[in-house]
């Protein structure tokens, strides 16, 4: 199978794939935008994924994925060794709780779209968008890290000792985090969990600053 990866180097959405790609040993090829220039408005793009978002696999059969999640449980159905998500119900649910923790409650209000509405439409300066970010991920990174620390489930990582989905929105998230200049002190358990997914060669080769694209 063919695999092509529509996607932006900075984009934690395309950072969750890209990892999940990885996990499961998948080649694919890069394909490169800019966000901020309008690259994924265009109709060529629009007719890919009509939301104009990223990231995007394109199939061999011309068939276009979208919307993270969405791809990565496409890819364990597909692709189901290593495993993303535990074999049991509840740790099932515990993954996708705490990965939905980071990709529903931060995410969607921290969207490059939705700081430049604030910053069109209300006004918001730089500061005022920075201060924006920081405080829903510092409202959610609070409850993740009550969720994780002493939990009996937790391993090395999120969830037992393998790395999970959870894992993986944590690890995109975390460097997202990074552009604000959002320290991971208050945090000590995300943190610990964040190093040990960056030794691994499938997590640190999906960091954004080793992409083909990226830029200072």
């Amino acid at each position: 199978m063919t695999l092509k990866l529509h996607n932006f180097f900075r984009s934690s959405t395309s950072v969750r794939v890209r990892v999940a790609l990885n996990v499961k040993g998948l080649d694919y090829e890069y394909v490169a935008y800019v966000l901020r220039t309008g690259e994924t408005r265009t109709p060529e793009y629009l007719r890919r994924n009509p939301q104009g978002l990223v990231p995007t696999l394109e199939l061999d059969d011309g068939r276009h994925l979208t919307q993270s999640l969405a791809i990565i449980e496409w890819l364990e159905e597909t692709h189901p060794e290593p495993r993303l998500l535990p074999s049991d119900p509840f740790g099932r649910q515990r993954v996708r709780s705490l990965a939905y923790m980071i990709a529903h409650e931060i995410h969607p209000l921290n969207n490059l779209r939705v700081l430049f509405r604030l910053r069109d439409q209300f006004g918001a300066d730089e500061g005022a968008q920075n201060a924006w970010f920081v405080h829903w991920v510092s409202m959610t990174f609070d409850a993740l890290e009550t969720l994780l620390e002493g939990d009996p489930s937790m391993g090395i990582y999120c969830h037992g000792d393998t790395p999970s989905l959870a894992d993986i929105c944590l690890y995109a998230q975390v460097w997202n985090n990074r552009r604000f200049d959002i320290p991971l002190d208050p945090w000590p358990t995300v943190a610990r969990i964040f190093a040990e997914l960056d030794a691994l060669p499938a997590f640190h080769n999906a960091a954004p600053p080793n992409q083909p694209d990226a830029v200072s």
